[in-house]
């Protein structure tokens, strides 16, 4: 019996559709992800002897190990098909050291989208495993081990079990904590805008006071506004000027990972995370029926590049002349640069195949894969399309030497944006004028403001700073915040990271005693060094080498010189333990906040903190977990009383009857404050909830 070529891919949602493609005269195999790594329970590196890594297989791994060992028996040649970057590189060298022994042709092949002629084409061309990838990725997970495992067990000792510090992750942690600090210290100013309504041939108009006698307007205090709104009220107003000017706008690259990741968050509401889980639906394929079956949607969503193939190009220029017309398509395709530390091992994120619109697999996709498909591919679509022209038109009304600006918006041309369908080409434009022209001005409008502190960090905003200061890679934008929110360092106030007492005090801890480390200069410099270990530009175990000798002494000294700081989150309570008397305390534990009896360990004593009166009895509102971990709320006093949520609790207690209030979404009416008391019934939508802290001009924050 002939013997077979073995395939094997990172995710088993690819074996089906690669299946597909290849036929009968191969096996497809999964390793569902890494297979071999270092050890959970210990250190795992010998500093000592150059840094050697001690790799063993994964907890629960061996049993895909053993089938694939089995395959590979059988196999004439394996070809190693993971991801196609340096993660995917290294799980591909520890497969092959595995089944070196059962198999001794062992070829590497990638693909940048899993399609037919794609998976065909790298088929043909298999390689050599590429050691300065490898090499890359093992400096990285060595150099992240060492410092997680030099520092981790430090704060264990000084103020908790279960804490940790990483590399990026305390530099994301610093600079969420930096900007809440920033509010905290912010203090409101005064100032003021001042509007006025015109009419010009009895057209409606508005313009805002921007300058006078040539200077730049600034009102701080209510009585330069009324000195000012005296001298205008018994002012003539008259024309100044009336000019226009034609402006290009160009459309944007196609997705880069951390763009997109921006791009669904500010659009779509989407978490980092549920951005990549997404995509990665779409990258390994959907069935979408018929003769094409599981197909790949997306490119790799884990890029730094914004170019694109050649064959995707020409296939994007059809589709633009043929749907709308030559208007619309450049004469040379449009190209754009990447950002320094690019690595451009292959494409930006794009459609693989631009014929399949949004709107054709609408029916096929779920409500979040249909959302990013459609933002991916209008974003490639329209980065190969030509400007949107526009003429801008200002006109300034003077008055006593006050000068008002308005602006229209004329699209002469959509270009780009004609894949949107709100932007449709409007007309915006003043009558005709002359300088000195009188105007009627039908109401004045001063109005009082006050400065905002600056924004909390979102996902968006979080990842745009990694990216833009050189602090990790596409593959650790997500799970860095995810590890914030996991180890209860941050918590999401809606789309808003705000830092934990936990996450401002292991910020300090880690700050004080290792700035270096979460400096973005070192943390951006030691990406670089990465980059050039895979440039073969510096050897792996000497970088790692200069880098472990001063870090070791820095933590040395810290070990000495932090405080024990143990029981310091704990914050004694009112309540008493129903076992013994002693007074209940209010510990910080792996899943947050919890009571716990203060005669530990005499008294074992733990349970859910309240959060609030049960809407159906006299008892408390608890978190509890199903055995899959999901969050569910419930009463304290269960089997007695059998309420149960999964409502969030809002943190306030209902105006009517004092019970705790759930947030909860109205279909069209957006997020709505709801007492679960039946016979209470009170609601308040959020959005009313909002306007009413602003009637009370509450700035604080």
């Amino acid at each position: 019996m002939d013997k077979k070529t073995l395939v094997i891919v990172e995710s088993p949602t690819k074996v089906k559709t690669i299946t597909k493609y290849l036929g009968k005269e191969y096996i497809i195999s999964s390793s569902r992800g890494h297979i071999i790594d270092l050890p959970k329970s210990r250190l795992a590196v010998d500093v000592d002897n150059n840094f050697e890594p001690e790799y063993i297989t994964i907890r629960g791994k061996a049993k895909v190990l053993n089938e694939l060992k089995k395959y590979a028996k059988k196999a004439s040649t394996i070809l190693l098909a993971t991801d196609p970057d340096r993660e995917g590189e290294a799980i591909s060298w520890h497969l092959a050291n595995s089944l070196s022994k059962f198999c001794s042709d062992i070829k590497r092949i990638e693909f940048n989208e899993i399609t037919k002629s794609a998976v065909l084409e790298a088929v043909e061309h298999p390689r050599e495993l590429n050691m300065s990838l490898v090499n890359a990725q093992q400096a990285r997970r060595i150099l992240d081990r060492i410092v997680g495992y030099s520092i981790s067990p430090i704060l264990w000792k000084k103020v908790k079990k279960g804490l940790s510090a990483g590399r990026v992750q305390s530099v994301a942690l610093k600079v969420i904590c930096e900007r809440e600090e920033q509010i905290d210290a912010f203090t409101p100013e005064e100032y003021w805008t001042y509007d006025i309504n015109f009419k010009i041939k009895n057209r409606e108009y508005s313009a805002s006071l921007f300058s006078f006698k040539g200077e730049k307007v600034s009102i701080s205090t209510r009585d330069e506004i009324d000195d000012i709104t005296n001298l205008l009220e018994n002012s003539e107003f008259q024309i100044e000027s009336l000019k226009s000017k034609n402006r290009s706008r160009k459309p944007t690259a196609p997705f880069i990972t951390s763009k997109l990741q921006q791009e669904a968050a500010n659009k779509l509401g989407f978490t980092t995370s549920k951005t990549m889980m997404v995509a990665q639906q779409l990258y390994e394929g959907v069935d979408l029926g018929g003769e094409e079956g599981q197909t790949g949607l997306i490119t790799y969503m884990r890029t730094d590049s914004t170019r694109i193939s050649q064959g995707a190009l020409e296939s994007v220029r059809t589709y633009i002349s043929d749907t709308y017309s030559v208007d619309y398509l450049p004469e040379k395709p449009n190209t754009y640069t990447n950002k320094k530390g690019s690595q451009d091992a292959h494409e930006a994120i794009r459609p693989t195949e631009v014929l399949r619109t949004p709107d054709s697999i609408k029916k096929i996709l779920s409500g979040e894969q249909y959302k990013l498909y459609s933002l991916i591919w209008k974003k490639f679509v329209s980065s190969q399309m030509t400007p949107e022209r526009t003429e801008i038109h200002t006109l300034i009304i003077n008055g006593s030497e006050y000068l008002f600006r308005s602006s229209a918006t004329t699209v002469l041309f959509d270009g780009f944006t004609v894949l949107e369908k709100e932007s449709k080409s409007k007309k915006s434009t003043f009558p005709k004028v002359q300088e000195g022209d009188h105007v009627v001005v039908t109401e004045h409008l001063p109005e009082q403001h006050f400065t905002s502190p600056p924004p909390r960090y979102n996902d968006a905003s979080l990842v745009k700073f990694l990216e833009e200061s050189g602090i990790g890679r596409p593959s650790t934008y997500a799970p860095t915040i995810n590890t914030l929110i996991k180890r209860y360092y941050v918590n999401r106030s809606g789309r808003q990271l705000v830092p934990t007492v936990l996450g401002k005090l292991v910020n300090t801890l880690v700050k004080d005693n290792f700035s270096d480390l979460v400096s973005v200069e070192f943390t951006s410099g030691m990406e670089e060094k990465l980059d050039s270990i895979e440039l073969e530009k510096i050897e792996w175990h000497q970088m790692l080498s200069d880098f472990y000798t001063p870090f070791i002494e820095v933590v040395h000294r810290a070990e000495e010189n932090i405080d024990d700081m143990k029981g310091v989150l704990d914050e004694p309570t009112d309540l008493v333990c129903e076992l013994c008397g002693a007074a209940m305390i209010k510990k910080l534990g792996k899943f947050g906040y919890f009571l716990a009896c203060s005669a530990f360990p005499d008294c074992r004593n733990a349970k859910s903190l309240p959060l609030g009166r049960c809407p159906s009895c006299e008892g408390d509102v608890v978190k509890r977990s199903s055995k899959k971990g999901r969050p569910f709320y419930a009463c304290s006093e269960y089997p007695d009383c059998e309420f149960v949520t999964r409502d969030i609790p809002a943190g306030k207690d209902c105006p009517k009857c004092s019970k705790l209030l759930f947030k909860k979404r109205i279909r069209g009416k957006g997020e709505r404050l709801v007492c679960l008391n039946e016979p209470c019934g009170y609601f308040l939508d959020l959005l009313d909830e909002v306007e009413e802290a602003s009637k009370k001009e509450d700035y604080s924050v």
